[in-house]
């Protein structure tokens, strides 16, 4: 079997532009929706934002690797990065790392991209890792760069790499395509398009040891943030860790030839669904600083905490809602003083509740935009 890579034409791709045109149009669209709904935002809100999407997706784009990280380490860490104000806490290795390239990644969306920034984002993902020869570098070794799983006696190869003395030529190719097609280059391309392909090209070489993905994902944000020549993260890692199964079939399935419609357009739906929930993200924010305005100076430090903590479940919020038993969990409150301070929070529409007995639930009072599955179909 020959991969893309091992063919006569790599690494000229080609692609239906006129099928990914309304993906751009949308896309376009819908950045602006993002972008002018943040502007509502004040400077606290900003900040709450800023944090949460870049902790969700380091979270996100680790996660997709199988690597799962405390939330509240990497918000903190993400915080002190920033300047933010922080509890101070203790950061193992792996959650600081990942933290440092998402702030180096914002602090550079529109900055040209070289061998040195993607080796400066390996060592920090790559942080406290002991068990690779190669950190901070294009690996070296002489065996074979595989994606493999199944039995040791029985591997299935998904992918095969080029050797690992073809990577420095692979990727100054690769650098220079990305320069010539950004938005100032000799050959600038729609920003789903350069992202998509950007994206797959870079999985394909696979230049480093361990933390290509990651890698790779910060790569499409850079791409898409420079297509709108504002520095915004559209925060894909997590719309493509809910479709982690699909997203590596559809990489293995773009690897295998250079005709891509097929991986540009799934890619492109990911992004607008990712997208989508940014803009989910931006309401839910401007939703809770309204909210907690209306009731400042009302609430008691129990449900002040309580409130604050379904805050931070985010838009799509608890699973199943809140129940009195999450309340003195939450609180440390005893059974008659949940039941008047849930019934205090429903009064000052604070909560709504739904459910009867047992079954009863507490839902916050923000309008929530549950994002829907983007399809191909849909951009079509």
């Amino acid at each position: 079997m020959s991969w893309n890579w091992q063919l006569p034409d790599w690494p000229n791709f080609t692609w239906e532009p006129a099928r990914l045109a309304r993906a751009e149009t949308l896309f376009a669209e819908g950045a602006g929706m993002v972008i002018g709904s943040s502007k509502h935002l004040d400077d606290a809100s900003r900040e709450v934002l800023i944090v949460e999407i870049m902790s969700h997706e380091a979270m996100d784009t680790s996660a997709i690797e199988g690597e799962v990280l405390d939330r509240d380490s990497v918000q903190s860490s993400i915080r002190r990065q920033l300047g933010f104000s922080s509890d101070r806490r203790g950061v193992d290795p792996a959650e600081a790392g990942i933290a440092e390239m998402m702030v180096a990644l914002y602090r550079s969306l529109a900055d040209p991209l070289d061998h040195d920034t993607l080796c400066a984002w390996h060592r920090m993902v790559m942080n406290g890792r002991r068990d690779l020869g190669a950190i901070g570098c294009y690996r070296s070794h002489a065996e074979p760069m595989q994606i493999v799983s199944g039995a040791v006696y029985a591997p299935k190869v998904h992918f095969e790499a080029p050797p690992s003395e073809q990577v420095l030529a692979e990727m100054e190719r690769l650098l220079a395509w990305f320069e010539a097609t950004s938005p100032s280059g000799s050959r600038p391309l729609p920003a789903l398009a350069r992202a998509g392909l950007a994206h797959l090209w870079f999985e394909s070489i696979h230049p480093f040891e361990d933390g290509n993905g990651r890698i790779g994902r910060a790569i499409v944000e850079k791409a898409l943030a420079q297509g709108l020549s504002t520095p915004v993260l559209t925060a894909v890692a997590s719309t493509l860790l809910k479709h982690r199964k699909r997203y590596y079939a559809a990489l293995e399935e773009a690897s295998r030839g250079l005709e891509v419609t097929a991986w540009l357009l799934w890619f492109a739906s990911k992004v607008i669904e990712a997208q989508r929930r940014s803009l989910a993200q931006v309401e839910f924010i401007l939703g809770k600083a309204r909210l907690l305005e209306r009731v400042r100076g009302q609430l008691n430090a129990r449900q002040e905490k309580a409130v604050l903590r379904m805050f931070a479940a985010g838009p799509e919020g608890f699973t199943g809602g809140l129940s009195a038993s999450n309340y003195r969990g939450i609180t440390g409150a005893m059974p008659a003083t949940t039941t008047r301070d849930l019934s205090d929070l429903v009064a000052l529409e604070v909560l709504r509740r739904t459910g009867e007995r047992k079954t009863t639930r507490y839902h916050l009072c923000v309008p929530l935009k549950p994002v829907v599955t983007v399809n191909v179909e849909d951009i079509l």
